[in-house]
């Protein structure tokens, strides 16, 4: 259903930024083609994760929702350097654009990104391919407020830059948490100790057990969002 819903509005937004000549519609529109793409890996791999283990494959498919995590941060990172670079050029090349025509296209897009989210909001809690996709969103719909201030801004003044600097804000607000869930998702592939395990009690833990002396090579990592191993 969301799915459905990001490749709706976003061929609306092609057709809207188009016409109204707005950057930073188009700017939305470009930002929830990786939505759409990045919804579908994360679909993808919800199917691949519930496959049953094999001998070879003694947990499944679990990890494949890390790796679809993984090339959703890839590709968010791609789009707001691409966004950033075209709203650049914006200032060196003015366009005038039709601030009615992109209020009002982008005003569709952000009802459509409200109702994504609410679909996404239980998920996101539980899975780094979910939280991925929710974020996305999450940044399209914060991306339509911008094009409708910035459109705003234009019919109530003039003022062209507006459309460029909307651009520019949604090009930049992609990176921040874009680069936290990359780390997360790293932590993950690298192998690193699970969030709120203290290895050092866990090491404790266990010497304390009837005939155990020491402990050698401890490990514990996570296969995929909420399970992890020791």
């Amino acid at each position: 259903m969301a799915l459905a819903i990001t490749l709706s509005v976003m061929v609306m937004e092609i057709v809207g930024g188009v016409l109204s000549d707005s950057l930073a519609l188009i700017a939305d529109a470009a930002h929830m083609a990786t939505d759409a793409l990045g919804l579908g890996m994360a679909l993808l791999a919800i199917h691949f994760a519930n496959r049953p283990a094999g001998p070879n494959r003694t947990f499944g498919f679990a990890r494949a929702e890390i790796l679809a995590a993984l090339a959703n941060c890839v590709l968010l990172l791609g789009v707001g350097g691409f966004l950033v670079f075209e709203a650049v050029e914006r200032f060196i090349t003015p366009a005038e654009t039709k601030g009615g025509l992109a209020i009002a296209f982008a005003a569709v897009g952000l009802v459509a990104n409200v109702v994504s989210l609410s679909l996404l909001m239980r998920g996101q809690q539980e899975s780094l391919n979910v939280r991925g996709a929710y974020l996305e969103v999450l940044a399209d719909t914060l991306g339509s407020l911008a094009v409708i201030v910035s459109a705003g801004v234009i019919m109530a003044t003039g003022w062209q830059p507006a459309d460029p600097i909307a651009s520019l804000v949604i090009g930049l607000m992609i990176v921040p948490r874009t680069v936290k869930l990359l780390r997360e998702t790293l932590n993950v592939l690298l192998e690193a100790a699970p969030k709120g395990v203290d290895m050092a009690e866990v090491r404790a833990h266990i010497t304390e057990l009837p005939g155990v002396l020491d402990v050698h090579d401890l490990h514990a990592w996570t296969i995929t969002s909420g399970m992890p191993v020791l």
